[in-house]
């Protein structure tokens, strides 16, 4: 039997060129919560930067802890970590409850606890995989591209809503530019370039982007040449009750969200994932977030956009998300070569987004195909699953009356709509079920786990 494709390693210049693909799609992600948590604790231009290059040195130490792993750690399947949007809120919320000069401190010190929490709790957690069959996977994996496309809309329209060219016709045209490039590099290429039709096409749309004035350099020309993340760069953690539960919330929402995006790349990688690889995955999670405190990192998490750039380019070698990681790490330690990415515009980015989040979306529907959805009340936890998933993306101040701390879960769609298909096929397919009947469960999970 030969090697799997999820660890088969490919030529120097494949590896190199497919990981770049992997960062580029998730730089934004990675640099978007320092950039929204920075200001809103009081910090200045160049402490926001360095939080910006914590968050890429460790979201590559986490993607490698993922990648590779060691002894019970690591999916090992090609899965990349970074910067889990999920803490952004609560954290500016501790923050400004603890003042500007503690505000970092208390953050990090509940982060790290969190990550402890998490990984103590990961080989009970991943248990819950026998309640998700098809049906349950295939209803979270097309809510988690249906829930990151607002992302790739907001980008196209120039990432800032407060700005006064926010959807201009420039960034919306620069968008469906790169979108047409990445479609038509799609149906001419073959073979490796075909794989990497979205890096050529960020690459395309970038400079389609310099006449129009959207790109900029001052990040490069203010950039030092390397910058190591010092350790507690902004004081030794400190732990407030309060703002380690609210973290530990995060931590489960993260744990939820990543093993719904291991079920989902289990799926498209053809290596279903069993209880093993999900324990292995939230460890090295939760370790990761454990670790980015120290260098002044945040709470680590899956990154789905990627999922959709591995089922859109067929290349399913961990090794080239583990060399992804490699690079950001390499990124994290000289600011200069992070700000090179930093080139690409959102409006780019927004552009090839469509793309990467509309395959994860297809291949949940994909799934649920699989599904036996005229089989009891199959199609009706699907119905009431994703409509309550989408109710933050429809409606994203639906829950603002609830407390802040309930909203970390309700305001996540992939968590909340996850949480319900398991409930319900618990409900109607598990419970009360009379003897001799079948339960739906993930059976392909367990037959591979077995193999």
């Amino acid at each position: 039997m030969g090697v799997h494709p999820v660890d088969q390693t490919l030529p120097p210049l494949k590896m190199f060129t497919s990981g770049l693909q992997h960062v580029a799609a998730m730089y934004a992600g990675v640099v978007a919560p320092p950039m929204i948590i920075g200001p809103a604790v009081g910090l200045s231009t160049g402490e926001t930067t360095l939080l910006m290059g914590a968050s890429l040195f460790t979201a590559g130490i986490a993607t490698l802890l993922q990648t590779l792993g060691f002894w019970r750690i690591g999916a090992r399947l090609p899965f990349v970590n970074g910067v889990s949007f999920a803490g952004v809120t609560p954290m500016i919320a501790i923050g400004t409850g603890a003042g500007p000069e503690d505000a970092l401190p208390v953050v990090f010190g509940a982060t790290l606890v969190a990550g402890l929490l998490g990984f103590v709790l990961a080989p009970y957690f991943c248990r819950l995989v026998r309640f998700f069959p098809p049906l349950v996977t295939g209803t979270v994996i097309t809510l988690i591209g249906i829930s990151l496309l607002p992302v790739a809309f907001d980008w196209a329209q120039g990432g800032d809503r407060h700005a006064a060219d926010y959807g201009a016709a420039k960034y919306l045209g620069l968008a469906a530019i790169t979108l047409l490039l990445v479609l038509v590099l799609r149906r001419v290429l073959r073979g490796f370039l075909q794989q990497i039709a979205i890096l050529l096409g960020l690459v395309g749309g970038t400079l389609v982007a310099v006449p129009f004035g959207v790109t900029s350099a001052d990040a490069i020309r203010q950039a030092d040449p390397l910058g190591f993340p010092s350790p507690f760069h902004f004081g030794a953690p400190q732990f407030q009750v309060a703002a380690i539960v609210s973290m530990c919330v995060v931590m489960l929402v993260c744990m939820t969200e990543s093993t719904a995006d291991m079920l989902a790349l289990g799926q498209i990688v053809e290596r279903p994932a069993d209880e093993r690889t999900l324990e292995g995955g939230l460890r090295a999670d939760a370790l990761g977030t454990a670790v980015s405190p120290l260098f002044n990192g945040f709470a680590c998490s899956a990154f789905a956009q990627n999922i959709g750039l591995v089922a859109m380019t067929g290349v399913r070698s961990r090794y080239v998300v583990a060399t992804g990681g490699g690079i950001l790490v390499l990124l994290g330690l000289s600011p200069v070569a992070a700000s090179v990415i930093s080139l690409v515009p959102l409006p780019v980015l927004g552009g090839a987004g469509i793309v990467l989040f509309g395959s994860v979306a297809a291949s949940g529907v994909r799934t649920l195909a699989s599904a036996d959805l005229e089989k009891g009340e199959n199609a009706l936890i699907v119905a009431a699953a994703l409509g309550i998933g989408l109710i933050p993306v429809a409606a994203p101040e639906f829950y603002h009356a609830f407390p802040a701390d309930l909203r970390v879960v309700l305001d996540s769609g992939i968590s909340t709509g996850c949480l319900v298909a398991v409930a319900l096929n618990l409900a109607f397919n598990h419970l009360g079920r009379r003897h001799g009947e079948q339960p739906e469960t993930a059976e392909p999970l367990r037959e591979w786990g077995a193999a």
